[in-house]
């Protein structure tokens, strides 16, 4: 079922977005679900004669016995029975295996779909599913058994709805019947009242249609926002739904700039088929509301959607669109790259026509675009090749389980009890946007959009993550608060002690900077295991900024310029030193201040149009001494200031000033300048100091100069 038509399963009339049964389809089943199952043994009744066709379509060769079976036993299990809307019952299972079939789904889900209300409203038992139909069929019509049982909105809901996602996780075909299920009785909600209506409407969008984005089934999630959100904003979508009628009235010109696109991929040897996409009711409300209100423009109520075979085909067709239309770049994203949470895959960019007009532009692979409109659905039977592979408990595990699933599982069994389980899910369900960030070493890890370091570190390694000391960012050193953006690549730096350490665990302001379930839950438990250690502060280091001084010399200039009778001075901002390229400015006095070429204070000095005066070091300087500014970035440890200046000692190198900043999430930051006896001295006690046991860096004052302007 195609979800840009989904608008057309509304009705406006009544006022309260009232529902209507959707097509010929349905009809056509409830007639021949009526006439029974037909007669001869292997002949396809006629009320599965169309779910056969369009599941054939998409599985050729495909044996529907057991779809045949499957539907004679759901029939007279349920004949008698009938609907709210005075249909017999069993149109209900023939319509959500259709919207399956439609999606591509494969037959044992197809078989379960079937099956799915007979053990909850009939006399046929699981046992008998199993002996018919096989253990899987079995198990997923077990688990939406389960799921029927969910009371919403009643007092054992977060136990419930826990259980719920536990079976989900176990096999998420589960849930895709259960989606398409939901998507059935909410084209057909309008036999019922009002407040019924509103009442599962809104269980529809805080708890389902957040499942369905995260499974990646945009086909069911955005039917079911247009049918949530007629019942729930009947104004808004009254007149969403005008707006749309009055664009349908007139040319649309995404047809143009389709016609223009197909032009540039023929004339470019690149096969492809281009296609003009309408946005659905919710979607183009959403464009209304980003635009203060205003009415979409005529290329907001669709998008151009590119297929082509393979990979390689999606990048040379964004590089045809970027050359021959004028690209708005800041549109453009690479979900190929680095998919969604939800598996989804495409290049996304948005070009402009000739009178100016913005078409947004969807770029996929054939296979890309089935699994973006079926998620989950589109992936088949995960155990269809050898038995299917399970936990040391005996749990099943499915090699399709999308990563956010796999997440959520983890910490539900974490979760003290169910009403943190409960919060926290609607917390999580909450978040429509997920980014991904690099590791170290290759890999990627997806978290919430405003995760941390924090929760990086417990969604890669567990309760392990409690040795966590430090991060970098970008290869940056960065708190562990630092919130995370898509694309950022992070290396986490962990302590020497393994995970329940009496040296290295989370501090309790960890859990002011985590985001998500899985770390907080972790932290709390470990800060409850130890109590003692969560008061304690942080580890020994010094806390307050002190001086050391050394008996030292005003060197010697070992600069010079050629500007008659001017002294020079090494500016103190950036510390220059031989071999160092460098620039002089005359200041006050009639000075010439030497800077490192990259100082930035020589840049802002530039900018402002002060000349910049030829300098260079002096011939023969070694031995003269000048100074250096260092900054040492460790893990804040005892011993650790004495083991610094010991090695800066060993070196030859006297301290002039040394200051330690107050310890921050482990992290400690020494600041030394140093009196060098040659230019040599430098990189040589550069390498010493990294040596250091718990220094993560050291590096020139210039630097992190730098990193504060920029």
């Amino acid at each position: 079922m195609s979800a840009d038509n989904a608008v057309d399963a509304v009705s406006s009339g009544g006022g309260r977005g009232r529902l209507m049964l959707r097509g010929a389809d349905l009809r056509r089943l409830g007639r021949a679900a009526l006439l029974g199952p037909g007669s001869g043994r292997s002949r396809v009744p006629d009320a599965i004669e169309h779910i056969a066709k369009v599941h054939r379509a998409q599985h050729p060769g495909t044996d529907i016995d057991i779809l045949r079976r499957a539907y004679v036993l759901a029939e007279s299990s349920h004949r008698g029975q009938m609907r709210k809307s005075g249909e017999p019952y069993i149109t209900h299972p023939l319509a959500v295996t259709l919207i399956l079939a439609e999606l591509g789904a494969e037959t044992t889900t197809l078989t379960a779909s079937l099956l799915h209300d007979t053990v909850e409203d009939t006399e046929v038992t699981l046992d008998q599913v199993g002996e018919e139909f096989g253990e899987e069929v079995r198990y997923l019509v077990d688990g939406v058994t389960k799921l029927e049982k969910v009371e919403y909105g009643a007092a054992a809901e977060s136990e419930t709805f826990r259980k719920m996602l536990v079976a989900t996780g176990n096999d998420v075909r589960v849930m895709s019947i259960k989606l398409a299920d939901r998507l059935h009785n909410m084209r057909t909600l309008g036999v019922m009242r009002p407040e019924k209506q509103a009442r599962i409407a809104k269980v529809t969008r805080d708890v389902l249609i957040p499942l369905a984005e995260r499974l990646g089934v945009q086909a069911l999630k955005t039917e079911l926002e247009d049918l949530v959100f007629a019942i729930l904003h009947p104004e808004d979508y009254d007149r969403t739904r005008e707006s749309l009628i009055a664009h349908a009235a007139l040319p649309d010109p995404l047809e143009a700039v389709a016609v223009d696109v197909r032009g540039v991929l023929r004339e470019a040897g690149i096969a492809g088929e281009v296609l003009v996409r309408p946005r659905h009711a919710v979607s183009v409300h959403r464009v209304r509301v980003k635009r203060g209100g205003i009415r979409p423009g005529s290329c907001e109520f669709g998008r151009i959607l590119v297929l082509v075979g393979e990979d390689a085909d999606c990048y040379a067709v964004l590089g045809e669109l970027h050359t021959c239309f004028t690209p708005v770049i800041a549109e453009f994203k690479d979900f190929i790259a680095a998919p969604k949470f939800n598996l989804y895959q495409s290049l996304h960019t948005a070009i402009a026509d000739g009178k100016g007009e913005i078409a947004e532009v969807l770029v996929r692979t054939r296979q890309m675009h089935k699994v973006a409109e079926a998620g989950v659905v589109a992936l088949g039977n995960p155990y269809a090749v050898g038995e299917a592979p399970v936990t040391t408990d005996g749990e099943r595990v499915d090699p399709t389980q999308p990563g956010w699933l796999s997440r959520l599982l983890d910490w539900q069994r974490d979760a003290p009890d169910s009403d943190t389980f409960w919060s926290a899910l609607h917390d999580e369900l909450a978040q429509d946007r997920e980014i991904t960030v690099f590791s170290a070493d290759g890999g990627t890890v997806g978290l919430r959009d405003g995760g941390t370091c924090v929760d990086a570190a417990y969604a890669l390694h567990g309760e392990a993550a409690h040795a966590c000391v430090g991060s970098r960012v970008n290869g940056r050193l960065a708190p562990l608060s630092t919130v995370l953006r898509d694309g950022d690549t992070l290396q986490l730096l962990m302590g020497a002690e393994g995970p329940g350490s009496d040296v290295y665990g989370p501090s309790p302001d960890w859990l002011e900077h985590a985001r998500t379930p899985a770390a907080r839950i972790a932290i709390t438990r470990w800060l409850d295991a130890h109590p003692a250690s969560a008061a304690e502060a942080e580890p020994a280091a010094p806390a307050v900024r002190t001086a050391a001084t050394v008996t030292a010399r005003a060197a010697d200039p070992v600069a010079e310029t050629d500007l008659p009778g001017a002294a020079v001075r090494l500016a103190r901002c950036c510390t220059p030193v031989p071999p160092d390229g460098v620039t002089g400015f005359v200041i006050r006095g009639g000075t010439v201040a030497v800077h490192r070429s990259e100082c930035p204070t020589a840049d802002r000095m530039a900018d402002a149009g002060r000349d910049q005066v030829p300098v260079r070091w002096r011939i023969g300087t070694a031995g003269s001494g000048y100074r250096a500014t260092l900054l040492a970035e460790a893990l804040g440890r005892p011993r650790l200031l004495a083991d610094l200046t010991e090695v800066i000692a060993g070196q030859g190198v006297g301290i002039v000033f040394a200051a330690v900043e107050p310890p921050q999430e482990h992290r400690v930051r020494h600041t030394y300048t140093v009196e060098l006896p040659d230019a040599e001295a430098l990189p040589a006690l550069m390498r010493a100091m990294r040596a250091v046991p718990g220094v993560y860096d050291v590096y020139r004052a210039q630097r992190q100069v730098a990193a504060v302007r920029a």
